[in-house]
């Protein structure tokens, strides 16, 4: 079974990335290798839909230079393919003047990062875009939009498949190792060549990429981040999004307000150590997973230095109220009883052995193999322009 390209991993990266390497080159041989029933199984399948804007990230950064491209590029493939998006804008709230100084960074990295349109608000202001919040600054994100990323996914799908390309589900990727000027990738059933294999594997990245870099410096730990939805009798209480001042010391966004594209609202995400890669509820535990992030270095330096701030994600992930009161916050009024239980995801955060929560997205490449070892958000609303890059890569294999 010889191909030119294997791509392990059909979430919105691994598809992205085939999708962008046969529209290029339509000759190309190219299969994505899905261990799961079907596509977008993992973290693209839990993800709250955002389209996200770039404003967060540091100037020059992979994540701000693939997120602000990634961002126009998806919006020309959802007008292009009928899919339903809105471009609704976003207010990102200072709800204290401790946070006023982070705030204006944040005006100031995205304008460095060429986001126009962006508009700073008082109290009042505030209050013309989200009635219901609280806080005594803000800025507005125009854009900042909603859109169902299972259904860009699977219409990448549409299209690799309709350009000759193969997806192969139920496929795991057991082993990879390096034959004369190819690769043969090991599953349950095949054995498969070829001349470039790119690993896209997302929670189990890192796995894949120790099949053929023993001495890897990153590990994926997974992090959980849990949703409430509020009720629709209550869904009054936001118009749009909402978010907080990002912590610049924690690589998480803090629990916001979502408008979905399906008009539900959610609220959340914490961020909780999950016990297992692929464990989206509490009670998931794996002994392999758990051991292998607790016992990595890195890990253990991470969770010395945010001991405090994890001990209250769990507690607000096993408690409703503290949930309530954090995203009181942002807006006063809203009670536990607004908030019914939603579905929860697992983000796979890259930690280096020095203690480092890798913040930008990270590869790895030798001969015959690329690695895409931390594809966080953005990556969603980055996949076209990450899609792009990881093929440009693989030109530079295969024509060298």
């Amino acid at each position: 079974m010889q191909y030119d390209i294997i791509i392990a991993g059909g979430g919105i990266v691994g598809l992205a990335t085939a999708y962008r390497l046969i529209e290029a080159d339509p000759n190309l041989k190219l299969a994505v290798l899905e261990k799961e029933a079907h596509i977008a199984a993992h973290q693209t399948g839990h993800n709250s839909g955002v389209i996200h804007s770039g404003i967060y990230y540091k100037p020059g950064s992979l994540k701000a230079q693939n997120c602000i491209q990634g961002y126009h590029d998806l919006i020309a493939f959802a007008d292009e393919n009928e899919i339903p998006y809105e471009l609704c804008g976003k207010i990102i709230v200072a709800t204290h003047q401790g946070e006023v100084s982070a705030m204006e960074k944040v005006f100031e990295r995205g304008e460095a990062n060429g986001l126009e349109g962006l508009k700073k608000l008082n109290e009042g202001e505030l209050r013309e875009y989200e009635p219901n919040v609280h806080g005594v600054a803000g800025i507005f994100v125009p854009q900042t939009g909603i859109i169902d990323y299972k259904l860009v996914s699977a219409k990448y799908a549409e299209h690799i498949q309709s350009k000759g390309g193969e997806i192969h589900l139920n496929t795991e990727v057991k082993s990879i190792r390096r034959k004369g000027s190819g690769t043969e990738v090991i599953t349950p059933d095949h054995t498969w060549e070829c001349r470039l294999f790119v690993n896209c594997g997302g929670l189990m990245s890192d796995r894949i990429a120790r099949m053929n870099e023993k001495g890897l410096d990153v590990r994926i730990i997974p992090f959980r981040g849990e949703y409430y939805k509020i009720r629709d009798d209550r869904k009054n209480l936001v118009k749009n999004l909402i978010y907080p001042v990002p912590d610049p010391n924690f690589p998480f966004l803090g629990v916001h307000f979502t408008r979905m594209i399906d008009g539900a609202v959610e609220a959340g995400p914490n961020a909780v150590f999950a016990f297992k890669r692929e464990g989206y509820h509490r009670s998931d535990f794996d002994w392999k997973d758990f051991i292998e992030s607790i016992s990595w270095k890195g890990f253990r330096m991470v969770a010395r230095k945010y001991w405090k701030t994890g001990i209250g994600e769990f507690y607000r992930s096993y408690s409703k109220a503290a949930f309530t009161k954090a995203l009181q916050h942002l807006i006063p009024a809203i009670e536990e009883e607004d908030l019914v239980p939603a579905g929860a995801g697992v983000r796979a955060q890259a930690c280096s052995r020095d203690g480092g929560l890798v913040d930008d997205f990270l590869f790895s490449e030798s001969e015959g193999v690329i690695h895409v070892l931390n594809a966080p958000s953005p990556a969603a609303t980055s996949s076209l322009s990450i899609g792009r890059t990881i093929a440009e890569k693989a030109k530079g294999q295969l024509t060298a």
